[in-house]
């Protein structure tokens, strides 16, 4: 893509950005409810698809197989994404957060994970076209993270206000415990032995979820990105795709967030998106693969087999769809079996 192009789309972000932050109302004084958020949701899907129809008209080359590409990169950080909400919720509730503040740090929490988004997928995609090799390599690591999560206990994670950057951060500056509405920095002025009026800068509980916010975004994006990766080595598709279903995810979050206790099964769902497309990434290695088991004297022999994108998009987004739907029976189920049980 020429460089106008990329010009254009983060000026398109941008914009689409500080829309967002106007449409969820006045700072620290409106609390978003679901109908709102679902109403957002709406117009972001609604965005990424005119965007994924503007590539298939435009796109240069094979710009029916780019769009497929597109939506197939978008379902899987659409998806992958979930997860991070309900971390997030876990954070919140863990800052004493309310709901009414949180929309400020997860506006800046998405700002941070875009930029750091694109330095990862440029500097995934310069290593991609230098050692291929390296597809082999994530494929085995989303299979690895793939199959974590059929074994991880949310309960059995660790105190986030031991975060190591927040240790860090709290070894060099100053620290409140209180709230402070929607700010992130407070000056408490102290009296010296001298009578005289010092102030001294420290930061809130809601700056430390930020942090750790951002700190959680980089360990999610070491397997999304990769991911994606699975259906497209186009940069620009990647990218795109990405931040897309990043910038939706505020709305996403405050949409769930009610409904969090329905979706308890559905990172089994993710556990499988994950382990499929690092065997999807595996079957198209096969040249590599053999070659290494040549080296250690076995002779696979491993055919070539590239898994159609839209079989890809099929698989995906039925995997999504059912796990959700298998949460919300059994919740519903366990809700029904304890009011009978209490009754």
């Amino acid at each position: 893509m020429p460089l106008w192009a990329w010009i254009v789309f983060y000026i398109l972000v941008f914009i689409m950005l500080i829309i967002d932050l106007k449409m969820f109302g006045k700072k620290g004084q409106h609390e978003v409810s679901v109908k709102e958020a679902l109403k957002m949701t709406a117009v972001w899907i609604g965005v990424s698809l005119v965007f994924c129809f503007f590539i298939y008209l435009y796109y240069p080359g094979d710009s029916h197989e780019k769009a497929m590409e597109f939506l197939a990169g978008y379902l899987i950080e659409k998806s992958l994404s979930m997860d991070n909400l309900f971390v997030f919720l876990m954070l919140f509730s863990f800052f004493g957060i309310e709901r009414k503040y949180q929309h400020e740090v997860l506006f800046w929490g998405i700002f941070g994970a875009l930029v750091l988004r694109s330095i990862f997928i440029f500097a995934g995609a310069a290593m991609v076209e230098r050692f291929e090799w390296i597809l082999g390599l994530f494929g085995l690591f989303l299979l690895y993270t793939g199959s974590k999560m059929f074994t991880h206990d949310e309960e059995m994670q660790g105190d986030p206000g031991n975060n190591f950057i927040v240790r860090l951060f709290k070894r060099f500056f100053p620290v409140t415990d209180k709230m402070h509405g929607e700010k992130f920095f407070v000056v408490e002025e102290k009296v010296n032995k001298q009578g005289q009026h010092v102030g001294r800068r420290l930061a809130t509980p809601l700056f430390i979820a930020l942090i750790v916010i951002e700190t959680t975004d980089v360990a999610f994006a070491v397997d999304s990105i990769p991911a994606v990766f699975s259906v497209s080595r186009d940069p620009f598709i990647v990218l795109t795709s990405n931040i897309f279903a990043i910038l939706g995810l505020r709305a996403l979050y405050f949409a769930l967030a009610a409904i969090a206790k329905y979706f308890s099964y559905l990172k089994y769902g993710l556990g499988i998106i994950l382990i499929f497309v690092g065997i999807k990434m595996l079957l198209a290695m096969n040249e590599y693969i053999n070659e290494l088991g040549s080296m250690v004297g076995l002779n696979l022999n491993m055919p070539h087999i590239e898994v159609p994108t839209p079989w890809s998009l099929l698989i995906i987004f039925g995997t999504l769809v059912l796990s959700m739907v298998l949460s919300v029976i059994i919740s519903r189920r366990k809700e029904k079996e304890d009011a009978a049980a209490h009754s």
